[in-house]
């Protein structure tokens, strides 16, 4: 019997989480050749950063149930610099409209994390700093980290995924993937299971 195959993919700016679109637009059958492997969980298309892929459905379903709380790990560019009471209000939980979010962990960084560059740049303007936040959610609504961002009065620019659980993005250029290690799949609290 075959074995389950994991990946981990670094998911550039402006391509879709998914492998077909009907509009032509960039989906990850661009950079991906393995076919039956699928993403587990997802980024929106102007979202960058780690996406793992598997044809296993019970990881696929530990990862994304908000009940298992595995932790996930964002570099958000945010525009101006946010206040003590908007990380505090972050770290607290932001009153979306689907609900309160849960608790994060947030840290406002004193350098911009050295990120590759963004095929399309963010929009500059001179007038308005920006800031990084380091920010760890445990559980993952739809466009979350913008609308959290944007709840408190600092939109997100750029957004980047680094790290799934202790699955790190790790020096992976922007397109490029490999296979998990055996310590990064023992890492997601799972045992290897022939499917």
């Amino acid at each position: 019997m075959a074995m389950h195959r994991y990946y981990k993919l670094h998911k550039p700016y402006d391509v879709l989480t998914q492998f077909t679109d009907q509009e032509g637009r960039a989906t990850l059958k661009d950079l991906f050749p393995h076919p039956g492997v699928y993403p587990v969980g997802r980024l929106d298309r102007d979202s960058e950063g780690l996406l793992i892929l598997s044809d296993d459905g019970r990881l696929a379903h530990r990862l994304t149930d908000p009940r298992f709380a595995h932790p996930r790990t964002y570099l958000v560019q945010v525009e101006r610099v946010p206040d003590p009471s908007a990380l505090e209000s972050l770290r607290a939980g932001v009153m979306l409209k689907d609900g309160l979010t849960r608790r994060a962990e947030v840290e406002l960084l004193e350098e911009p994390p050295p990120l590759p560059d963004r095929s399309v740049p963010i929009r500059f303007r001179k007038t308005v700093p920006t800031a990084w936040i380091k920010l760890v959610l445990r559980e993952g609504r739809n466009r979350q980290v913008r609308r959290m961002t944007a709840a408190v009065g600092f939109p997100t620019l750029r957004l980047v995924r680094v790290a799934i659980g202790s699955v790190k993005l790790d020096g992976l250029e922007p397109g490029a993937w490999r296979e998990l290690t055996d310590q990064e799949r023992g890492s997601l609290s799972f045992r290897r299971t022939r499917g």
